[in-house]
């Protein structure tokens, strides 16, 4: 195990009817707010109304972005950081999903940076101060109400970053079960997929030694597994909608991460993806991942059959490593099948033509992945493998 700090500020809030801690968050902050939403959907739930009534029982001057795309766009943020600096806005809320909350965290730093906010994307600055923000989340997928991450898409450029700062963490987030009931079947699959690809980029590290970590992410996984498909037969039950929304806190919270770093290069391979096509990113890792465990098996195949034993119950007796590996791959593509996960590139209209476009910007910034270096070739070897 590697020598770590941890350090995560946000408070989380959980549980049914816990919307009510506005009404006790809000005020430390100020009274001018900036809320920030999606296409909509939290003004057909109810939401929307549920939290402006009390934004206006505080007595708030509240100002309002609407419209942030599933893949946040700079040109939203830009659009946000101009009424924070002219409305001298003192606290955000982020009403959505991980989309929203990514725009938000951007916004926030980049109300308080005199630059475009897009350097702070290309690193062409870092966030040194944001303002205070909070969330009330919506979607169980990426973990961004817990984190100081964030993903950002230049639509003009067809470019799309990860990128963070220790002051873009949540203030407080707001995780109420019901408010996940009324997302539809497909975006709760992609945000089983999400966290489950989060866990997944934590457990293929070198790292020696971390044992605990490692059954903690493979209980996320199984509780995952076990209940997402009762999840999708019943998507108002709150016993599931609050387990899966759990786990996806938990799944990008720091908790699993701690002594070691993770791989992440199917994340950015993914990323590439969706900046030329737009295409979902829990359906481009679904596609992804087990074609980069593939590539990468030569490098520890001691670890992937670790992961095919413990979590998808694969027997090794008799078997290689490199065997029970493919087979627990196999099963983990079986799963995502299953829940009606994408499998192939194809499924979204994308063929050869574009992959050495995409692989280009995977690579923009040179060889990348922590457990196994890929180059333009891997990535490229890896999308043949997905079409």
């Amino acid at each position: 195990m590697d020598q770590f700090t941890f350090w995560n500020p946000t408070k989380l809030i959980f549980g049914k009817g816990e919307l009510q801690q506005l009404k006790t968050e809000v005020p430390q902050y100020g009274k001018r707010v900036l809320v920030v939403y999606g296409g909509g959907s939290i003004k057909r739930n109810g939401l929307y109304d549920q939290v402006m009534n009390l934004l206006n029982e505080l007595e708030c001057s509240v100002f309002e972005l609407s419209g942030v795309e599933p893949n946040p766009r700079i040109s939203t943020v830009r659009k946000g950081v101009e009424i924070c600096k002219q409305e001298n806005i003192d606290l955000l809320l982020a009403v959505g999903g991980g989309s929203v909350i990514d725009c938000t965290k951007l916004i926030a730093a980049g109300a308080k940076y005199e630059g475009d906010a897009w350097d702070l994307v290309i690193k062409k600055a870092f966030a040194q101060d944001a303002l205070p923000f909070g969330t009330v989340l919506t979607l169980a997928a990426t973990g961004s109400e817990m984190n100081a991450g964030s993903v950002i898409t230049n639509w003009e450029t067809n470019e799309k970053y990860g990128w963070g700062s220790p002051a873009v963490f949540p203030k407080f987030s707001i995780l109420d079960p019901v408010h996940t009931y009324s997302v539809p079947k497909d975006q709760t699959i992609y945000g089983i997929v999400d966290m489950m690809s989060h866990v997944l980029e934590h457990y293929f590290h070198l790292t020696e030694h971390t044992e605990f970590q490692d059954r903690m992410c493979e209980s996320l996984l199984l509780t995952v597994m076990e209940t997402a498909p009762k999840l999708l037969q019943d998507l108002s039950n709150y016993e599931h909608r609050a387990t899966i929304l759990y786990c996806g806190t938990m799944a990008l919270n720091g908790m699993l991460s701690m002594g070691y770093r993770g791989d992440w290069a199917t994340h950015n391979i993914e990323h590439a993806v969706s900046a030329v096509h737009d295409i979902p990113h829990g359906g481009g890792l679904a596609i992804l991942f087990p074609n980069w465990m593939k590539h990468n098996l030569h490098v520890k195949p001691e670890r992937f059959k670790k992961l095919a034993v413990r979590v998808f119950g694969v027997d090794p007796e008799g078997k290689s490593d490199e065997e029970a590996a493919l087979e627990g791959i196999g099963k983990l593509r079986d799963f995502w099948n299953s829940i009606g996960a994408p499998a192939t590139l194809a499924d979204y209209n994308i063929d050869e033509s574009s992959i050495e476009v995409m692989a280009d910007k995977a690579v923009i910034n040179g060889e990348f992945g922590n457990f196994a270096k890929l180059n333009k070739e891997d990535v490229m070897a890896i999308y043949r493998a997905s079409l």
